[in-house]
């Protein structure tokens, strides 16, 4: 059974996990580098706890600790109870939800493992928002996607924003990043799959005359919103493929193409 401590020092050194979470920089170092995430939110907490994420601690407000009861009971990691005005003071912004952990990360799998078992693989080029890296990770787990590959300037899928955005679902797809790049891709090719790079580029197949639901391997390549994929990266895919348009629209957000990338992926129909 965890303790529960009741914190009312925003200095206090147990609370160190927490201190500055809107300082994007600091955490971006610190956090792989100490090897913590921030789960935020119980459903988050839980899911991260359930995808078997060991827990370091927990920071909650009063009205958080009966709902959190059970996970309390059952974890032995300290839980600090403060007041929401505290809280805002360690972390930097108003905790609207109440309910914090700092979570232990795992060892990533190498890419060469995902790929012998995966058929559906996302492939990103430097996405750099984590609002895009955790909607890419949510509809990746939505649509039946078997893995992510990142290639190494790719933002981390466990910072704060990533997890909340993908409401955990950066726990249900297992990712790796690919130690090259676009050298990297290589080793996707050799593995059996068709490289499928999306870009709107007028010289591009229509995702669905590509079926990519037919492939028996496929890895949907994806860039950073406005960059798209370097020239590199479209050197190096089998194919180009392209979402449809209509009434002028010429592109959709990453977060979004991808959404209907991976419908075509997984039922050959990207559009209604």
């Amino acid at each position: 059974m965890a303790d529960l401590i009741t914190v009312e020092d925003p200095d206090d050194p147990r609370l160190r996990d927490y201190t500055g979470l809107t300082d994007v920089e600091l955490r971006r170092r610190r956090e792989p580098a100490e090897g913590l995430f921030i789960a935020e939110g119980e459903k988050v907490i839980r899911r991260a706890k359930d995808a078997g994420y060991e827990m370091r601690s927990m920071l909650l407000s009063a009205k958080w600790v009966d709902v959190m009861r059970d996970v309390i009971d059952e974890l032995p990691a300290p839980v600090y109870a403060v007041s929401p005005d505290l809280a805002e003071r360690v972390t930097g912004y108003h905790v609207h939800r109440g309910a914090l952990a700092s979570m232990q990360r795992k060892p990533l799998p190498s890419a060469d493992e995902l790929l012998t078992t995966a058929r559906r693989v996302v492939v990103m080029e430097a996405v750099n928002d984590h609002t895009n890296i955790g909607a890419i990770f949510r509809s990746a787990a939505a649509l039946g996607m078997d893995a992510v590959l990142l290639s190494p300037d790719c933002a981390d899928p466990l910072y704060r924003r990533s997890v909340k955005v993908s409401m955990g679902a950066v726990f249900s797809v297992p990712y790796a990043r690919l130690e090259s790049w676009p050298k990297g891709l290589e080793s996707v090719r050799e593995a059996g799959y068709r490289l499928l790079a999306l870009t709107p580029d007028e010289k591009a197949s229509n995702i669905e005359d590509a079926a990519p639901h037919k492939l028996d391997k496929v890895a949907l390549m994806l860039g950073a919103e406005g960059d798209g994929l370097s020239t590199q990266a479209l050197v190096a895919a089998d194919e180009w493929v392209r979402i449809p348009m209509a009434h002028g629209v010429d592109s959709l957000n990453v977060g979004a193409a991808a959404a209907v990338a991976f419908y075509a992926v997984a039922t050959g129909r990207p559009t209604a």
